[in-house]
Protein backbone atom coordinates (compact mmCIF):
# COMPACT_ATOMS: atom_id res chain seq x y z
CA UNK A 1 0.00 0.00 0.00
CA UNK A 2 1.11 3.18 -0.78
CA UNK A 3 2.05 6.32 1.55
CA UNK A 4 -0.82 8.13 0.41
CA UNK A 5 -3.53 5.04 0.34
CA UNK A 6 -2.37 4.32 3.95
CA UNK A 7 -2.66 7.88 5.25
CA UNK A 8 -5.68 7.98 3.80
CA UNK A 9 -7.17 4.51 5.03
CA UNK A 10 -7.68 5.80 8.70
CA UNK A 11 -10.21 3.89 11.28
CA UNK A 12 -11.16 6.85 12.60
CA UNK A 13 -11.54 8.76 10.18
CA UNK A 14 -13.73 6.28 8.01
CA UNK A 15 -16.36 6.07 11.00
CA UNK A 16 -16.73 9.84 10.95
CA UNK A 17 -17.64 9.74 7.15
CA UNK A 18 -21.09 10.46 7.05
CA UNK A 19 -21.09 8.75 3.11
CA UNK A 20 -18.47 6.31 1.94
CA UNK A 21 -15.75 6.92 -0.52
CA UNK A 22 -14.65 4.77 -3.24
CA UNK A 23 -11.61 4.65 -5.30
CA UNK A 24 -11.93 6.29 -8.57
CA UNK A 25 -9.25 7.88 -10.31
CA UNK A 26 -10.54 10.84 -12.78
CA UNK A 27 -8.51 13.72 -14.41
CA UNK A 28 -9.60 17.41 -13.93
CA UNK A 29 -8.53 21.07 -12.78
CA UNK A 30 -9.21 22.95 -9.72
CA UNK A 31 -8.73 26.42 -8.42
CA UNK A 32 -8.01 27.85 -4.88
CA UNK A 33 -7.68 31.45 -3.64
CA UNK A 34 -4.68 32.42 -5.96
CA UNK A 35 -7.46 31.53 -8.96
CA UNK A 36 -4.54 29.80 -11.09
CA UNK A 37 -6.03 26.48 -12.30
CA UNK A 38 -3.89 23.39 -11.75
CA UNK A 39 -4.23 19.67 -13.42
CA UNK A 40 -5.07 17.25 -11.03
CA UNK A 41 -6.28 13.53 -10.50
CA UNK A 42 -9.07 12.35 -7.60
CA UNK A 43 -8.14 8.94 -5.75
CA UNK A 44 -11.36 8.57 -4.39
CA UNK A 45 -14.80 10.47 -3.84
CA UNK A 46 -17.93 10.60 -2.10
CA UNK A 47 -20.80 12.57 -2.61
CA UNK A 48 -19.67 14.14 0.90
CA UNK A 49 -16.04 14.66 -0.51
CA UNK A 50 -12.66 14.23 -1.97
CA UNK A 51 -9.47 13.18 -2.37
CA UNK A 52 -7.26 15.12 -5.12
CA UNK A 53 -3.89 14.01 -6.24
CA UNK A 54 -2.21 17.52 -7.04
CA UNK A 55 0.56 19.98 -7.66
CA UNK A 56 -0.34 22.75 -4.90
CA UNK A 57 -2.61 21.79 -1.67
CA UNK A 58 -4.86 24.43 -0.39
CA UNK A 59 -5.00 25.19 3.65
CA UNK A 60 -7.15 24.16 5.75
CA UNK A 61 -10.00 26.21 5.27
CA UNK A 62 -9.42 27.35 2.04
CA UNK A 63 -12.26 27.61 -1.00
CA UNK A 64 -11.57 25.47 -3.70
CA UNK A 65 -13.41 24.59 -6.80
CA UNK A 66 -12.46 21.80 -9.08
CA UNK A 67 -13.75 20.57 -12.79
CA UNK A 68 -13.65 16.37 -12.87
CA UNK A 69 -14.44 14.47 -15.93
CA UNK A 70 -17.81 12.92 -16.11
CA UNK A 71 -18.90 15.26 -12.96
CA UNK A 72 -18.42 18.73 -13.74
CA UNK A 73 -18.13 21.41 -10.86
CA UNK A 74 -17.38 20.80 -7.30
CA UNK A 75 -16.99 23.41 -4.48
CA UNK A 76 -16.13 22.71 -1.28
CA UNK A 77 -13.18 23.12 1.87
CA UNK A 78 -10.15 21.83 2.03
CA UNK A 79 -10.25 20.15 5.26
CA UNK A 80 -7.10 17.76 5.58
CA UNK A 81 -3.59 18.01 3.83
CA UNK A 82 -1.39 14.61 2.96
CA UNK A 83 2.17 14.10 1.14
CA UNK A 84 1.19 14.98 -2.41
CA UNK A 85 -2.24 15.33 -1.80
CA UNK A 86 -5.52 17.40 0.22
CA UNK A 87 -8.86 16.55 1.18
CA UNK A 88 -11.76 18.61 0.27
CA UNK A 89 -15.58 18.62 2.21
CA UNK A 90 -18.38 19.51 0.28
CA UNK A 91 -21.67 20.52 1.32
CA UNK A 92 -24.19 20.10 -1.55
CA UNK A 93 -28.16 20.38 -1.87
CA UNK A 94 -29.98 17.27 -1.73
CA UNK A 95 -30.60 17.09 -5.59
CA UNK A 96 -27.18 17.90 -6.64
CA UNK A 97 -26.05 14.89 -3.89
CA UNK A 98 -28.28 12.56 -5.75
CA UNK A 99 -27.19 13.46 -8.83
CA UNK A 100 -23.04 12.87 -7.43
CA UNK A 101 -24.26 9.68 -5.52
CA UNK A 102 -25.56 8.32 -9.24
CA UNK A 103 -22.38 9.22 -11.36
CA UNK A 104 -20.58 7.91 -8.94
CA UNK A 105 -22.37 4.64 -8.86
CA UNK A 106 -21.86 4.44 -12.90
CA UNK A 107 -18.89 5.47 -13.21
CA UNK A 108 -17.86 2.36 -10.65
CA UNK A 109 -20.09 -0.09 -12.36
CA UNK A 110 -18.18 1.02 -15.68
CA UNK A 111 -15.05 0.63 -14.69
CA UNK A 112 -13.79 3.91 -15.48
CA UNK A 113 -11.29 4.42 -12.42
CA UNK A 114 -7.70 3.98 -13.68
CA UNK A 115 -8.25 4.25 -17.51
CA UNK A 116 -6.59 6.56 -20.23
CA UNK A 117 -9.11 9.74 -20.82
CA UNK A 118 -10.71 8.98 -23.68
CA UNK A 119 -13.91 11.79 -23.46
CA UNK A 120 -14.24 12.45 -26.49
CA UNK A 121 -15.21 9.07 -27.90
CA UNK A 122 -16.98 7.71 -24.75
CA UNK A 123 -20.58 7.05 -24.42
CA UNK A 124 -22.69 8.51 -21.55
CA UNK A 125 -26.11 8.09 -20.52
CA UNK A 126 -27.28 11.50 -18.81
CA UNK A 127 -29.32 12.31 -16.13
CA UNK A 128 -31.90 14.04 -18.61
CA UNK A 129 -33.07 11.86 -21.03
CA UNK A 130 -36.29 12.94 -22.52
CA UNK A 131 -35.54 15.60 -24.92
CA UNK A 132 -37.08 16.47 -28.53
CA UNK A 133 -35.92 15.63 -31.95
CA UNK A 134 -36.68 19.02 -34.31
CA UNK A 135 -36.62 17.67 -38.63
CA UNK A 136 -35.67 20.46 -41.21
CA UNK A 137 -39.49 20.77 -41.67
CA UNK A 138 -40.66 21.60 -38.13
CA UNK A 139 -41.99 18.54 -37.12
CA UNK A 140 -41.50 17.68 -33.78
CA UNK A 141 -41.09 14.29 -31.86
CA UNK A 142 -40.56 13.05 -28.44
CA UNK A 143 -37.22 11.30 -28.16
CA UNK A 144 -35.32 9.13 -25.50
CA UNK A 145 -31.56 9.75 -25.04
CA UNK A 146 -30.22 6.15 -25.36
CA UNK A 147 -26.69 7.41 -25.09
CA UNK A 148 -24.54 10.77 -25.77
CA UNK A 149 -20.88 11.19 -26.51
CA UNK A 150 -18.89 14.96 -27.55
CA UNK A 151 -19.79 13.81 -31.25
CA UNK A 152 -23.52 12.41 -31.26
CA UNK A 153 -25.99 10.76 -29.53
CA UNK A 154 -28.21 7.59 -30.21
CA UNK A 155 -32.13 8.47 -29.30
CA UNK A 156 -35.30 6.23 -28.94
CA UNK A 157 -37.49 8.50 -31.33
CA UNK A 158 -40.73 7.62 -33.45
CA UNK A 159 -39.17 8.93 -36.50
CA UNK A 160 -36.46 7.61 -39.26
CA UNK A 161 -35.75 11.21 -40.90
CA UNK A 162 -33.03 10.28 -44.03
CA UNK A 163 -29.00 9.57 -43.23
CA UNK A 164 -27.71 12.78 -43.85
CA UNK A 165 -31.13 15.42 -43.19
CA UNK A 166 -30.52 17.90 -40.16
CA UNK A 167 -32.29 17.67 -37.46
CA UNK A 168 -32.47 19.60 -34.14
CA UNK A 169 -31.83 17.10 -30.27
CA UNK A 170 -33.02 19.89 -28.06
CA UNK A 171 -31.58 22.53 -28.67
CA UNK A 172 -28.28 21.41 -30.79
CA UNK A 173 -28.10 21.05 -34.40
CA UNK A 174 -27.33 17.21 -35.81
CA UNK A 175 -27.30 15.04 -38.65
CA UNK A 176 -28.68 11.89 -38.68
CA UNK A 177 -26.24 8.97 -39.47
CA UNK A 178 -27.97 5.73 -38.71
CA UNK A 179 -31.00 4.26 -38.53
CA UNK A 180 -32.32 1.24 -36.12
CA UNK A 181 -35.05 -0.75 -34.53
CA UNK A 182 -36.24 1.98 -32.18
CA UNK A 183 -34.57 5.91 -33.47
CA UNK A 184 -31.87 7.67 -34.71
CA UNK A 185 -28.30 8.36 -34.00
CA UNK A 186 -27.09 11.42 -34.85
CA UNK A 187 -23.88 13.43 -35.41
CA UNK A 188 -23.62 16.79 -33.93
CA UNK A 189 -23.14 19.62 -35.69
CA UNK A 190 -20.15 20.90 -33.41
CA UNK A 191 -18.63 18.97 -30.73
CA UNK A 192 -19.08 19.29 -27.26
CA UNK A 193 -17.22 20.99 -24.69
CA UNK A 194 -15.33 17.49 -23.25
CA UNK A 195 -14.85 20.21 -19.77
CA UNK A 196 -18.82 20.70 -19.47
CA UNK A 197 -19.63 17.15 -20.93
CA UNK A 198 -20.97 15.01 -18.49
CA UNK A 199 -24.18 12.88 -16.55
CA UNK A 200 -25.32 16.10 -16.29
CA UNK A 201 -25.49 17.77 -20.06
CA UNK A 202 -28.41 18.73 -21.38
CA UNK A 203 -28.60 19.36 -25.13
Amino acid sequence: MTLVATQLVDTRLVERRRFPRVGLSLSGRYMLRDRLEYPCRTINISPGGIAILSMAKGFIGERAIAYFDHIGRIEGMVVRNFESCFAVAMQLPAPKRERLTYAIAWLVSHHTCDVPDNRVHERIKPYRQQTTLTTMDGRRYEARLIDASTLGAALDVDAAPPIGSPVTIGRTSARVVRHFDTGVAVQFDEQLRPETFDLDVKL
